[in-house]
C-alpha cells in the first residue's frame, strides 16, 4: 500500500478510531487504492481461489469470461451491487464470490469489495489465513460503523468487510435498518463492485431484505447435486429479472481440455482436476439475449 495511503486501524486499543466523516471525505480524495487498511493473505489452497494460484486453470478462464461479461452489464444497466446466492447450502457461492471478487479487481487496478453477508457461516477470513478482525455482527450488536472495518487483502487485491462471528439469529441483522444504511453508504463509495457473499435462499425473507439493496444476482449452482426444482423455486422468488445469470459449479473434465490447449506433456505440469470447491465449469446467459 502506498505511503500517502491511510492506515488506520479499526478497534485497536494502540490506535485512534477515525470517524464515518473523516473516513468517507478521505475516500471522496481517494484514486485506485482507498483509504483502508491492508492485511496480508497467504492463499492457502483450501481458499481454491484459482483465479490467483492456479490462472491457467478452465476455471480461472471461465471466471475471467464472467468477468468480461459483468463488466459489459455493468456500463449498460448501471450496477455496482452484485447479490451472489444459491438455491441450497454447499452451492460453492462463497468460492464464486472469492473468485469474482479476485478477477473483477484485476490485481488491485479496481476497487472491489466483498461483502461477506452469511453471517450464519462466515468462513471468508478463516479461508483466506487471515487473523480475524470485527466484522459485520460486531458492528452490528456493538453500534459500530462497519465502513470502519473493511481492509484491503493483498496480495488478491480486492477489499473485505468480513461476516465477524456466526448469528443463530441473522435475520435481526439482514432485515434491519443496519444493513439497509451500509448498503447506501457502500453506493456512495468509489468502490466499482460491492459484490454480496449472502446466505442461501433459504430463509427467504433474508434474500429478498438482500435483494432489495442490490441491482443485480448471480445464482450458483452445483451440477449433478442442484435439483431443477430448487433453481425454480428460487427464480420465481428472486425475480427472473433480478438474475443476471447461473453459475454452474463442479463441472467435470473442463480442465483436461485446457491442460491439452496448453501442451502440457509432464504429468508433474498438468493442470490438475479442482475438488469439489474448485470451479471447473461456469455458465453465464443474460436474459434476453
Amino acid at each position: 500500500m502506498r505511503d500517502d495511503v491511510l492506515k488506520q486501524e479499526i478497534e485497536r486499543e494502540d490506535n485512534p478510531v477515525i470517524s464515518e466523516t473523516e473516513f468517507l471525505q478521505a475516500l471522496e480524495r481517494a484514486g485506485v487504492y482507498l483509504p483502508i487498511p491492508t492485511e496480508t493473505s497467504t492463499v492457502p489452497p483450501e481458499s481454491h481461489i484459482v483465479v490467483y494460484s492456479d490462472p491457467r486453470s478452465g476455471g480461472a478462464d471461465r471466471f475471467r469470461l464472467v468477468q468480461l461479461r459483468l463488466k459489459g452489464l455493468q456500463a449498460s444497466k448501471n450496477l455496482k451491487s452484485l447479490l451472489i446466492t444459491s438455491p441450497l447450502p454447499g452451492e460453492g457461492k462463497t468460492t464464486v464470490a472469492l473468485n469474482l471478487a479476485t478477477a473483477l479487481a484485476e490485481k488491485g487496478k479496481r476497487p472491489v469489495l466483498l461483502l461477506e453477508a452469511d453471517v450464519y457461516r462466515p468462513t471468508v477470513v478463516k479461508r483466506l489465513g487471515l487473523t480475524p478482525w470485527l466484522g459485520l455482527t460486531e458492528c452490528f450488536e456493538g453500534n459500530r460503523d462497519p465502513l470502519l472495518a473493511i481492509r484491503r487483502i493483498d496480495p488478491l487485491g480486492f477489499y473485505l468487510l468480513p461476516g465477524g462471528y456466526p448469528m443463530e439469529d441473522g435475520s435481526s441483522l439482514l432485515q434491519s435498518d443496519f444493513t439497509s444504511r451500509l448498503m447506501k453508504d457502500l453506493a456512495a463509495t468509489p468502490f466499482s463492485w460491492v459484490l454480496i457473499d449472502s446466505p442461501p435462499a433459504t430463509p427467504i425473507a433474508e434474500i429478498l431484505a438482500l435483494r432489495a439493496q442490490s441491482d443485480a444476482t448471480l445464482l450458483v449452482s452445483r451440477a449433478r447435486k442442484t435439483p431443477r426444482e430448487a433453481i425454480e423455486e428460487t427464480t420465481r422468488s428472486l425475480g427472473r429479472d433480478h438474475i443476471l445469470g447461473i453459475i454452474l459449479n463442479d463441472v467435470e473434465g473442463l480442465n483436461r481440455v485446457y491442460s491439452q490447449y496448453y501442451g502440457y506433456t509432464n504429468p508433474e505440469a498438468r493442470v490438475k482436476p479442482e475438488k469439489a470447491e474448485g470451479m471447473l465449469g461456469l455458465g453465464l446467459k443474460t436474459h434476453g439475449e
